[in-house]
């Protein structure tokens, strides 16, 4: 399995964990849990795949991951339920931040091997990164979080994007760049929340 894979899947299992979360903070059935966490978890990566006119999608190639979201959705329902108490915003927050660092880094990425240009390859990331949490909340039936609370979002994925995009321009291993990546897109995001920091409105 290459890197970007496992970065793949490991952002569609936080993404769908993202989305059991809030299907069962907002007490749906276990079709509802399912359908928002396929959303979440597949909602970004299809967006890229229809913009990037790339067929089949990418998990209908690979239909063990809509297999595994839906065997998690029969897991992942009663034990949310359960540990329903521990479900809080932070744990959504952290949820999201992590998603938005793989996702976004796998979405730029699909671009380049793509052969779109570097701006072009580094919105796709963002989308890939967004697009996903966007479809959540909205069948939800709440505003998107990135749309809502002011914070960065969508440029902390932009900026970690172009720091993927410069690590490999100067030649940086593109191991190291994948994960060191993710993860200033990840903690920068954590950073926005933590410090309630805003853009302006």
């Amino acid at each position: 399995m290459t890197l970007i894979k496992f970065i793949e899947i490991m952002a569609i299992l936080v993404g769908a964990f993202s989305g059991f979360i809030e299907a069962r903070r907002k007490r749906m059935d276990l079709v509802g849990v399912f359908t928002v966490a396929f959303i979440t978890a597949f909602g970004g990566g299809t967006l890229r795949d229809i913009l990037l006119d790339k067929r089949p999608l990418f998990w209908v190639t690979h239909q063990e991951y809509a297999i595994l979201i839906f065997v998690l959705a029969l897991v992942a329902s009663p034990l949310i339920r359960t540990l329903r108490q521990m479900v809080s915003e932070r744990l959504i927050v952290i949820a999201d931040a992590v998603g938005l660092g793989l996702f976004s880094i796998a979405g730029v990425s699909a671009a380049l091997d793509a052969n779109m240009p570097i701006f072009i390859a580094s919105m796709m990331g963002v989308i890939t990164g967004i697009f996903g949490g966007v479809l959540r909340d909205i069948v939800c039936n709440e505003v998107p979080m990135v749309f809502r609370d002011g914070k960065p979002y969508a440029i902390c994925a932009f900026l970690g994007n172009w720091l993927f995009l410069l690590m490999g321009k100067y030649g940086v291993g593109h191991d190291f760049a994948l994960w060191s990546s993710a993860l200033f897109i990840s903690g920068l995001r954590l950073i926005t929340w933590k410090f309630d920091l805003r853009m302006g409105r």
